[in-house]
């Protein structure tokens, strides 16, 4: 290895860190702005509620605290003076349970007051539990951890507004089990007559509804939610309807830092764009134009509401985040504002769909609406997601549906891409050789000019020994960028690959999360509060790799090149603390690659005889040598600048 491939390295490293830190705090500042603007619009708002009410369904007052104590108790009667209004229609005491949903993919709960999924529990699905605990079903959301609501506006003498939250919904059947096919869950919500507001037992006007309709399929996350109104114009108005929706997010897995940081709220715009809010700060964003969806997307988990049959007009979207303690299992708290319009409230409708499952790449992608664009495979630049996309995860499917262990899955994979690149890594080896051989020539040239002053003709002269030799002094640093991509796809996948939650292997209990053998009672700065095996043994391979390859090194005795050798040090104990903490298929998966990359060694070390390659480049520096336009300007240059040189030298002893 040359100095020119010890540079490429040091490149590959930098860009790999400026890389992690641009894709959290690129547009952090741009963001920060938008909120401050967001909470100044607040407080605001707060001020003028009584007049623009209307426009500030998504301030403080409609978290998911201040929304379910509005929420009546079951003691609490329907059209009660003061406490009800036109809208709520009549409560049936006698029933307070949730409706209940049952597919074999899910189960969900809707709320009797407000008609919204309160409760999602995924079948087959387990949440992260230490080794030797029972694992229990993972609960997406449980009581009060999520609720949607449309804010209406009545007509009565104050032109009020009520949350649809707060309203008493009604079913046929409280329960629907679908376990082949569709079925509906639909919802009513019935207004009391005009004038019987104030009754004791107010009228229930059986002929006007809201209906929130629940469309289910056997064997899928997503379903159908249409909202249809009937003979509703006497009793509402305001076609433009608002959609609020909050959530509270908690963890699901084994390392809920790295899971907070992948957690965040994805759109689609009218542009068929996805981007999302900040996944490191708390963050606000108002969408002014059409959109086609929104989500809460977690690390392996996301909720979708996508406007069906149109989009919704715009929205207005919030991230909290709790910079509390690092292990509260409380990931973010979500807000959402979409606003759709109702043309005719005597039969008018709006067609929406939810999804609450996975965050699987191939499972989303089927849906055609780019929502696999959740899962961060390196997006926004051009060969990462195309690595992840048509390589390494098809290799994933292909291999997973044989029943592979995917700890073996990823030896193949690291296998395949060794192959692939195999030409790049002997073109870097043969550079390397090819350096170490003419060691004698760039001695002889370090002894003929040792003085700083001649440092430019010593370097022209290099490049024309470089010339003749058949040597490209990029020969060995331009196959190691190439490879960089590569390396960050794998950096990008690995930590969002759902295909890897809680998959063991060897000692590493879950692949998604880190392989800890040693849990430490305190944190070591840098570092962490565990050990990783795995990280270790990646840590160590990439150390023996870096000092073989020093003392295959041609070389350079140089204050210079001595820097580069502690360098190269370096980098292994820099990863030592980045990746403690990372996937451990992440550092299974670099450790393949450096112990691979010691077969290849040996296998190009016994193949290339550096006696015959030194022989064939003494031989093809006694042909005459061809200038190229580049190394003509090259030297024209050098020529230039030691001219410049003794002109300043002469006016010096002036």
């Amino acid at each position: 290895m040359d100095k020119h491939t010890i540079i490429g390295l040091l490149i590959i490293f930098g860009l790999f860190l400026g890389y992690s830190f641009y894709t959290s705090n690129s547009a952090k500042k741009e963001r920060e702005k938008q909120l401050v603007e967001q909470q100044k619009q607040k407080k605001k708002g707060d001020k003028e509620k009584t007049k623009q009410l209307s426009d500030t369904l998504v301030s403080d007052s409609l978290d998911i605290a201040s929304l379910q104590d509005s929420v009546p108790s079951a003691a609490t009667t329907a059209g009660t003076k003061a406490t009800r209004n036109t809208i709520l229609g009549f409560e049936d005491t006698s029933k307070t349970n949730d409706f209940v949903v049952r597919t074999n993919m899910a189960e969900y709960h809707f709320a009797r007051y407000g008609g919204y999924v309160k409760y999602v529990k995924l079948n087959n699905i387990y949440k992260y539990a230490p080794k030797g605990e029972k694992k229990q079903e993972l609960v997406l959301f449980d009581e009060g951890a999520n609720m949607m609501s449309i804010p209406l506006q009545v007509r009565d003498s104050v032109q009020s507004f009520v949350n649809t939250n707060e309203c008493y919904f009604s079913a046929a059947k409280d329960t629907v089990d679908v376990k082949s096919g569709k079925d509906h869950l639909r919802l009513y919500l019935h207004p009391c007559k005009q004038g019987d507001s104030t009754a004791t037992e107010p009228t229930v006007d059986q002929d006007a509804y809201i209906l929130f309709d629940y469309t289910f399929t056997d064997n899928d996350y997503m379903f159908d939610y249409t909202v249809k109104f009937h003979n509703m114009s006497k009793y509402v108005f305001k076609h433009g309807l608002d959609l609020v929706w909050n959530s509270t997010l908690y963890t699901a897995e084994k390392n809920v830092k790295a899971e907070r940081d992948l957690t965040t709220l994805y759109y689609m715009d009218n542009r068929d764009e996805v981007s999302n809010l900040n996944e490191r700060e708390s963050d606000a964003e108002d969408i002014p134009t059409e959109m086609k969806w929104v989500s809460f997307k977690q690390q392996f988990f996301t909720s979708i509401l996508v406007a069906k049959n149109g989009d919704f007009n715009k929205g207005k979207f919030e991230v909290n985040v709790d910079k509390g303690n690092e292990n509260n299992p409380l990931l973010k708290k979500m807000k959402s504002r979409t606003t759709f319009d109702i043309s005719n409230f005597d039969e008018g409708q709006f067609s929406m769909e939810m999804y609450f499952g996975p965050n699987k790449f191939k499972d989303l992608k089927k849906y055609d609406m780019n929502l696999e664009k959740q899962v961060p495979l390196g997006w926004g630049f051009f060969l990462l997601h195309w690595i992840n996309r048509f390589v390494v995860i098809p290799i994933f499917n292909w291999l997973e549906a044989y029943g592979i262990n995917y700890g073996i899955i990823i030896l193949i994979l690291s296998i395949f891409i060794k192959i692939v690149i195999l030409p790049l890594a002997y073109k870097t080896y043969l550079s390397s050789a090819k350096m170490r051989v003419l060691k004698p020539e760039i001695d002889e040239l370090n002894a003929k000019y040792p003085k700083q002053e001649d440092a430019m003709k010593k370097q022209q002269a290099t490049m024309t020994l470089y010339k003749k030799a058949g040597i490209s002094p990029m020969g060995g640093c331009l196959p190691m960028l190439i490879q960089m991509p590569i390396l960050i796809a794998m950096y990008r996948f690995f930590p969002a690959a759902y295909e890897l939650r809680q998959q063991g292997f060897l000692w590493a209990e879950d692949l998604s999360a880190y392989d800890s053998i040693l849990d430490l009672s305190f944190n070591v700065p840098f570092y962490g509060d565990h050990v990783s095996l795995f990280t270790l043994l990646m840590t160590a391979a990439t150390l023996v790799y870096t000092w073989l390859n020093n003392k295959m090194m041609a070389a350079g005795n140089n204050d210079q090149m001595k820097v580069m050798k502690w360098m190269m040090y370096l980098m292994p104990i820099l990863f030592l603390g980045m990746f403690n903490s990372f996937a451990s298929a992440l550092t299974y998966y670099y450790l393949l690659i450096n112990l691979i990359t010691f077969l290849q060694m040996w296998i190009f070390r016994v193949t290339i005889n550096e006696k015959k390659l030194r022989e064939k480049m003494q031989n093809n520096m006694v042909k005459p040598v061809k200038k190229t336009k580049w190394q003509a300007r090259m030297e024209e240059m050098i020529k230039q600048q030691q001219q410049m040189q003794q002109q300043q030298t002469k006016a010096k002893k002036k």
